[in-house]
């Protein structure tokens, strides 16, 4: 009964992670049968994947199945802007 419940829990929290996955990045003739829903911008990345990960956390959090990125600059501090898509 213990191994069933340690068996259970590690299934849990390994499929944690999944569950709070960002938006998928998608390319611009790629979104398939999606529509666009709007934009979403962010400041203050590190880099180029930092700041896409961020813009996938911010598409996510407004119900975006995926987003294209549109823009993105920066020196020290990057930002960018991207499309969503629902």
């Amino acid at each position: 009964m213990k191994k069933f419940l340690y068996f259970s829990a590690v299934v849990t929290l390994a499929a944690l992670p999944f569950a709070t996955m960002a938006a998928q990045e998608l390319s611009a003739g790629n979104t398939g049968q999606l529509r666009p829903a709007g934009t979403v911008t962010v400041t203050g990345a590190s880099n180029l994947d930092d700041l896409q990960t961020k813009l996938g956390e911010k598409a996510k959090e407004e119900g975006a199945k995926g987003f294209v990125v549109n823009s993105a600059s920066g020196q020290n501090k990057m930002f960018g802007s991207a499309t969503i898509y629902k």
